[in-house]
């Protein structure tokens, strides 16, 4: 399990050491998968929409 620590006044002059790097997500895989639920809900989406109707209460 990972040890968080909380920053104190101490640990704010080091900020200036901290290297951040972002990166852009792959939206290309996100948008596959989009694409793939699209075609699905094209072909039977009511039956598509059964599956998550509740049935008896549950």
């Amino acid at each position: 399990m990972e040890q968080i620590r909380g920053i104190s006044s101490n640990n704010l002059d080091n900020l200036d050491d901290v290297d951040v790097t972002f990166t852009k997500p792959n939206t290309k895989s996100l948008d596959s998968v989009l694409d793939e639920i699209d075609a699905v809900l094209e072909k039977n989406a009511e039956e598509f929409v059964k599956g998550f109707i509740q049935k008896g209460g549950q």
